[in-house]
């Protein structure tokens, strides 16, 4: 009798000690996701490794523990950056470009932004450019604030270390945002380039584009999605025209996300597509498709 009442009061404990652990964890989540998906540019993968912060915290000696969410940002971090580096062995067998995955950081509660260009989807592609390290230094600073002590001990280096990999992620970004259209003035650019698109007016696409503009598709094998990208305004231009057939089947809607505004190419009551670009003061120098499926989700109803 002794026993049975000794383990039903342990089990208690544990399952009292396990709520009390939950509720931490709550509390902290929404900066977990926040920092796993700036790392990792994609909500399903940060989903996950939120997911395995809290079966790490179930299974850690929690009282020897003094500031729990220091404690589970440090572990989300390493694991975004042990993450980042497989992510990026892994995309070296996805079938053509890898694009980063926006997310509604209005409509997400758990995005949890201090700073919400942090998470603009321009961001996300200029973060690419960085190293692991840089992009944890980056987005800790950038992002949530954390003094440069803070980072150090997060990543296991010293305080003059993230001084640098801050300025230097800083630099690269810098670097890559150029002169760009605010928003009222890429949703125009978007517009014209779409009623060039579907009408096939090779010339007056050739007139929006830039030079050296890029055209990227990110559709991981889909069928008749670009597995490299196209550039120069000519074979832009050119790919677009023989795209006739795409128009002729699909609705065009207009959202924002990400800081930026998106044409939504539906089709067969679903999201196809999502389509946006960016330019410079000679003209559009980025087209960017998310034709993937798992890349959809901010999109759909």
């Amino acid at each position: 009798m002794r026993l049975d009442c000794r383990v039903a009061v342990e089990e208690s404990e544990r399952a009292g000690g396990l709520d009390e652990a939950a509720a931490v964890f709550t509390a902290v989540r929404p900066r977990l996701f926040g920092i796993a998906y700036r790392m990792l540019g994609s909500a399903s993968e940060a989903e996950d490794l939120v997911q395995e912060v809290w079966v790490r915290w179930q299974a850690y000696d929690r009282e020897a523990v003094s500031e729990p969410g220091a404690f589970l940002a440090t572990i989300a971090t390493r694991l975004s950056i042990n993450a980042l580096k497989s992510a990026r062995v892994r995309r070296e067998t996805y079938v053509g470009p890898w694009l980063p995955e926006p997310v509604d950081a209005a409509a997400d509660p758990y995005l949890g932004a201090e700073r919400g260009e942090a998470v603009e989807y321009a961001t996300l592609l200029l973060m690419e450019r960085l190293s692991p390290n840089e992009r944890a230094a980056y987005v800790l600073r950038e992002a949530f604030d954390y003094g440069y002590d803070q980072i150090a001990e997060v990543i296991g280096t010293s305080a003059a270390a993230v001084r640098q990999l801050v300025s230097r992620a800083r630099r690269h970004i810098a670097d890559g945002r150029r002169s760009r259209p605010d928003r009222v003035g890429q949703r125009a650019l978007l517009e014209a380039f779409m009623a060039a698109a579907r009408s096939g007016d090779m010339g007056e696409l050739e007139r929006l584009f830039a030079a050296d503009v890029v055209n990227t598709a990110d559709g991981n094998g889909a069928v008749r999605v670009a597995r490299k990208p196209l550039v120069g305004a000519e074979r832009v231009a050119k790919f677009l025209k023989a795209l006739e057939w795409l128009w002729e089947d699909v609705e065009v809607d207009w959202t924002d996300l990400g800081g930026r505004s998106w044409a939504l190419l539906r089709q067969n009551g679903g999201v196809y597509a999502a389509l946006t670009l960016d330019a410079t003061d000679e003209g559009i120098d980025q087209i960017l498709w998310l034709v993937a499926r798992e890349k959809l989700h901010a999109f759909e109803d």
